[in-house]
């Protein structure tokens, strides 16, 4: 990282650095999702490429004040190309003392931490579980402390708007924007605008928000606390259109691609889970482009109303975590008896059962793979950013249809509420998806007769003259599509559908390398961890390092080149926020390699810095 630092004319000092960590950090209700989305906003329209991470608190409605209630954002925003949202924080804004008490270990050594000190009193302190006063008791010495009084300066400022007391003091989360605008030196108008169009029934709350930006602006540029102004120039970026967009609107906007190159409504049938829900969210807003939404009474009803869109020959969607994945597995079952193009999102969340619904985890591979009754294979994608989140929404819809079969997309909360700045594709450079619509095959139509290089049966949706047949989740006659009991029928099916979704491998690219593609160690990823991954591995490649990263989007079937890339390596280590899914998964495909595993189940990405402890403790043996 480069820093150089420059003053002049009696002006404060600036510190230009290459990229630059800040986290905010409150109560739920203190609007740190909101101000780390709106920070983040501005940084992308300056020109920063960025990451984020908003860190939801694990009790939504835990009581004000406490630990179990804090609710927290982190973003990095960099002039050079940012994968992840940061290891350490530099700046630290903490509205009380559960947020400082919960995010300290997030603060880099030497950073800045901003604190709101009308919120230090005895109480709130004690009921952080500090033992005594933080500001006081020598715990802070190793950081730069700024005490503002932010609640109060806020109440002040605010005096003469006709707002109650609670509606101002939740303008003080602008207060601490302001300040950040400029310590970061970023512009107040893109913010200004968001809160005249948020507010704009409400005039005297877009005032009193705009107001609480301007004075922490000015707070910050006066008080010696601060001494010097951070610089981040803008990244020097492919140019094209972009915006700034999380991962559940990408997943939504590639669908919404899909239906527009292929000309099929969109149907998405959902029960809302958390991070799944912004999904419905997303597509709700665009009825005007033929998206149909159903939220339904439950998860079993919402994927059956998906498969039912499907059969009608749309796009059908369902979308949920893990516990309501769990649920639709019958039906997932009976779309792939049916052999229809169902696409199913897995937003994976942390633990079985309700287990941690605000916090990540990869904890579904082995849901997507084999969590169905009998022999029930489909094809599996996994994300590996908040963008590509669009490519492989895409990219799903083309394989369930081309294929006709189900198809499981697993991103996970990180993915779904991270965000990143993403260039709009132009409709004409994405690819074409071709449906195996159905043609006159016979006196009587064969509804199982299929195409011999993918064995996808061809498509014939209600409505289509001549090409009845019977549907439904008895096991089909091969051709007819009768229901049958035939002993050898059955475990021909079964042997087709499994051969069906392997031949899918002929049709997706073969898997990449970052590296040499042979060497000492190869690291190996899968869906959301590529940032952190890839971070880690580019900086020791660069230092000189034997090591190679392959991360993997293609998980059934893998890429047809899999086996032959990871018999170049001398060691490779399969690394995942799991218990070592994936791992387990490619020593079942390639028994004859050996495969470590380095394992994170914390509700948390992995940091980059742990990655590379590790890398080189297994470089050095």
């Amino acid at each position: 990282m480069s820093e150089t630092l420059a003053k002049a004319n009696g002006k404060k000092a600036t510190v230009e650095k290459d990229k630059v960590v800040l986290r905010f950090a409150g109560d739920s209700g203190d609007g740190m999702q909101l101000t780390g989305s709106q920070f983040s906003f501005t940084s992308a329209l300056f020109g920063n490429d960025l990451a984020t991470f908003p860190d939801f608190p694990a009790e939504i409605r835990a009581p004000l004040g406490t630990v179990e209630g804090v609710s927290g954002f982190q973003v990095q925003i960099g002039q050079v190309n940012v994968y992840t949202p940061g290891d350490l924080a530099d700046v630290l804004v903490a509205m009380n003392p559960a947020a400082l008490k919960s995010n300290l270990r997030y603060a880099r050594t030497g950073g800045t931490i901003i604190l709101d000190m009308d919120a230090f009193d005895k109480r709130n302190i004690e009921k952080a579980g500090f033992d005594a006063n933080p500001t006081e008791d020598g715990s802070l010495d190793a950081y730069n402390v700024v005490k503002a009084p932010i609640s109060s300066l806020t109440k002040t400022a605010l005096e003469g708007i006709q707002l109650d007391n609670k509606s101002i003091m939740r303008c003080k989360n602008m207060f601490a924007l302001g300040m950040m605008y400029w310590l970061f030196d970023r512009p107040l108008s893109d913010t200004e605008k968001y809160l005249d169009s948020k507010f704009k029934k409400m005039p005297a709350l877009a005032e009193a928000n705009k107001k609480a930006l301007h004075t922490g602006f000015h707070f910050a540029e006066t008080i010696e606390a601060l001494p010097s102004m951070y610089k981040v120039p803008a990244a020097k970026i492919e140019k094209g259109k972009y915006r700034h967009i999380s991962g559940n609107v990408a997943t939504a906007w590639g669908f919404m691609a899909a239906s527009e190159k292929m000309n099929r409504k969109v149907f998405y049938g959902s029960y809302p889970i958390t991070p799944a829900s912004d999904i419905l969210h997303e597509l709700s807003k665009h009825k005007h482009l033929g998206v149909i939404t159903l939220q339904a009474e439950d998860e079993i009803a919402a994927v059956c109303s998906a498969i039912g869109a499907s059969y009608a020959g749309q796009i059908g969607l369902t979308a949920s975590s893990g516990p309501g994945i769990a649920l639709k597995g019958e039906a997932i079952g009976l779309a792939i008896m049916a052999e229809l193009p169902l696409i199913v999102v897995n937003v994976q969340r942390g633990g079985p059962s309700t287990g941690l619904p605000t916090k990540t985890e990869q904890a579904d591979i082995n849901l997507a793979l084999y969590g169905r009754n009998s022999e029930s294979p489909c094809i599996v994608l996994a994300a590996s950013t908040p963008s590509d989140c669009f490519e492989f929404a895409y990219m799903a819809t083309k394989l369930a249809f081309e294929h006709m079969t189900p198809v499981i997309l697993l991103t996970d909360g990180y993915l779904a509420n991270g965000s990143e700045p993403w260039k709009f594709p132009k409709m004409a450079e994405l690819p074409d998806i071709t449906v195996p619509m159905a043609t006159p095959n016979g006196e009587a139509y064969l509804p199982y007769l299929r195409n011999k290089e993918t064995l996808a049966r061809y498509f014939a949706v209600p409505g289509m003259t001549g090409f009845e047949h019977r549907i439904g989740g008895l096991e089909k006659q091969e051709n007819t599509g009768n229901v049958s009991y035939d002993p050898n029928n059955h475990e021909d099916m079964v042997k087709v559908r499994a051969e069906k979704v392997e031949r899918v491998a002929n049709y997706i690219p073969e898997q990449k390398v970052m590296g040499k593609g042979k060497g000492k160690l190869l690291v190996v990823g899968w869906g959301g961890t590529y940032g952190s991954l890839h971070t880690s591995v580019s900086d020791l490649w660069k230092a000189g390092e034997d090591i190679d990263h392959a991360h993997f989007n293609y998980i059934n079937p893998l890429p047809k080149n899999t086996e032959k890339l990871l018999s170049g390596y001398e060691r490779i280590i399969v690394c995942e926020l799991n218990m070592g899914q994936f791992a387990n998964f490619l020593r079942s495909k390639f028994p004859h390699l050996k495969f470590e595993s380095y394992t994170k189940i914390q509700g948390l990405p992995f940091t980059v810095t742990e990655l590379k402890e590790t890398f080189i403790d297994l470089l050095k043996k």
